[in-house]
């Protein structure tokens, strides 16, 4: 009785099995030095890659988890295989005839192989694809020329047909010898009364993993009088298909993802084929299942998705409501990826399958090329929902929105986020960032204790909150305290230029109130050869905070070699009311993007002019410097 394999055999296996090759299959690798490569580690999840590989000693080991061996163990501990699955599976591979010495006892095993069922869905998907050749399947073809693919697609891709009969894949399956517990384990068969056909009277795509085998399939509804009303029908979880583990057209995207270190999730079997005849060659796409952990874990290995080497991973939506809550839920993954995420969504809600049929191939590479970032996205949907033109609509925008950024964990990310949250509202990057500190149930640093000038301490309870002093050295407002420093200790006249200037040019609330008191006693003009001029405004304010403020102007030091003049003071207000410009184009650039062209060209026409306008002034301030 046949029992263990020789151990020539598994001698045999070892030498012509590359550790590389076998290993390359689930992760891309970089050389890492003479005769070695590395990989972020199949076995665990990391973000810097500690996984390596040495193929002319043929073992592996990852110094992260402490996983080694040889490639055997590999595809044993990543597959879930015994030695002598492993071993066979192996020689399968790379055609070595294994050979079992005579009179020992052969291992039991509980059930089917992963051989076997590995084995069947080869089989399966042979016979499903022959059948889309037959009379039988002209609505199956019509269907694929409806959607664009021709009969050379549905030969790249594997598409088939299984037959109405309902056990004709059985049939097929129990001829080329398969047991009945095989045939059920594998999924393909389904048992009541008697077998039948799991799938049947659909299009058929056959589901590989990244080494090209066959474990499972994915079904589409062809017919009216089909009982499952579900459009698709995907194989049921079995020892080798775990629908959170698998990407369908891994196989045909992997080694373009390891070149570009990019990786398009798309939603549909159609939109992976249609990405990839438009020569968008890294789609992918779930299997029945929202894009999860797992998945993420899958394409990191393949985009080498570490910290030193980053790449990018573009999800493809919908743009209904559906598709706006994937997103939702890819951006609560963000954190998976180390690699810059993206989101492509076509203006008219096409998806990459209907853009190919209408626009062409062309099209869908535009698609893809004008992503966005998926943060940017998700907060723009969530900033969509309300009037950012109203005080109120941009405090409720912010406290959805602060949520989502406080449930990313990456630190850098979140600081990141949350300034671009604030400019995409409209709000103060310190108020924004206090709501996202709150958001994720942490207080905001404490504010510095109240000073003496300010409140009476008998009067704290109830006094209002009022504004930090500025730093002197605070860089975000340093062009607008050196020019009230100019304003109090060399005031002159600058004709239109001085009369620009807006309490909205002073962003701090204490600068703003300072500038206000100028203005209030006619302009620094007003102040030119006073020599009691900080005196009067001194006198002017009741505020012990901006008193104090103004003492500090008065007294620091002006940094020129030489005696401020007209000229030297117009830099600084050109300087400021060119920050005012920007904040308002900014401002403008992002009513203009939340606006809708098509269903108000009125309005946008105006905010287009208000940008052309404030280009105009701005590059009109340059040339009063220049000149």
């Amino acid at each position: 009785m046949a029992g263990r394999i020789k151990e020539t055999s598994i001698q045999e296996v070892r030498e012509k099995a590359r550790l590389d090759d076998i290993v390359s299959q689930y992760v891309t690798l970089r050389r890492a030095g003479p005769g070695t490569f590395k990989g972020l580690c199949p076995f665990h999840d990391e973000k810097s890659p500690s996984f390596n590989v040495n193929p002319s000693r043929g073992f592996y080991k990852c110094f992260g988890c402490g996983e080694g061996g040889d490639v055997i163990d590999f595809v044993m501990k990543l597959d879930g295989l015994s030695f002598f699955e492993a071993v066979e599976r192996l020689g399968d591979k790379v055609g070595v005839q294994v050979q079992r010495e005579e009179g020992d006892d052969a291992p039991v095993r509980r059930g089917p192989g992963r051989g076997k069922l590995v084995e069947a869905h080869k089989v399966a998907a042979e016979f499903y694809a022959e059948q889309l050749l037959t009379p039988d399947a002209v609505v199956a073809r019509q269907f694929l020329a409806e959607k664009g693919f021709d009969r050379d697609a549905a030969l790249h891709f594997g598409v088939g047909f299984s037959p109405r009969g309902g056990e004709d894949l059985y049939r097929h399956l129990r001829a080329r010898g398969f047991s009945d517990e095989e045939v059920v384990t594998a999924g393909l068969v389904a048992q009541g009364r008697s077998h039948y056909d799991r799938f049947r009277g659909r299009l058929m795509w056959p589901i590989r993993e990244s080494g090209g085998d066959v474990i499972g399939f994915g079904a589409r509804r062809l017919f009216d009088d089909d009982r499952i009303e579900a459009k698709y029908l995907n194989t049921s979880e079995t020892p080798i298909y775990k629908k959170s583990h698998v990407l369908y057209g891994i196989d045909l995207a992997r080694k373009e993802m390891a070149r570009t270190r990019e990786a398009v999730i798309v939603e549909g079997y159609t939109d992976v084929m249609a990405c990839h005849l438009a020569g968008v060659t890294t789609a992918v796409a779930t299997c029945g299942t929202a894009f999860g952990d797992d998945h993420a874990k899958v394409l990191r290995r393949f985009i080498s998705d570490d910290q030193q080497l980053r790449g990018a991973v573009v999800f493809t939506f919908d743009g209904d409501a559906a598709g706006q809550a994937a997103a939702l839920k890819a951006f609560k993954g963000d954190g998976n990826f180390t690699s810059q995420t993206y989101v492509a969504v076509e203006p008219d809600g096409l998806d990459p399958n209907d853009l190919r049929i209408k626009k062409g191939d062309e099209a869908v590479r535009e698609l893809l090329a004008n992503r966005v970032p998926l943060y940017e996205f998700v907060l723009r949907n969530v900033a969509s929902k309300y009037d950012l033109d109203r005080a109120d609509g941009r405090v409720d925008a912010l406290r959805e929105a602060a949520p989502l950024v406080a449930s990313v964990r990456d630190e850098s990310k979140k600081m990141g986020f949350t300034r671009d949250l604030a400019r995409f509202l409209g709000v103060d990057p310190d108020e924004a960032a206090r709501e996202v500190r709150r958001a994720a149930g942490r207080p905001a640093p404490s504010a510095a204790p109240p000073r003496r000038e300010a409140v009476a301490p008998q009067q704290a309870p109830a006094a209002p909150r009022r504004p930090p002093m500025p730093h002197p050295r605070e860089p975000r407002f340093a062009v607008e305290r050196e020019t009230l420093k100019l304003f109090v200790q060399h005031p002159v006249a600058l004709g239109r230029t001085t009369g620009e200037i807006t309490p909205e040019a002073f962003t701090h609330p204490l600068y703003r109130a300072l500038w206000e008191i100028i203005a209030g006693l006619g302009g620094p003009g007003a102040g030119t050869g006073d020599a009691g001029w900080a005196q009067k405004l001194a006198a002017a304010s009741s505020d012990p905070l901006v008193s104090r403020i103004l003492a500090e102007l008065a007294v620091e030091p002006i940094p020129s070699a030489k005696e401020p003049d007209s000229a030297y003071v117009l830099q600084y207000v050109v300087r400021l009311l060119e920050l005012l410009d920007q904040r308002r184009i900014a401002d403008v650039k992002s009513r203009l993007q939340r606006s809708d062209a098509a269903a108000d060209p009125d309005a946008y026409n105006r905010l287009f002019a208000q940008l052309a306008a404030l280009e105009q002034h701005r590059r009109g301030l340059r040339d009063l410097v220049a000149e």
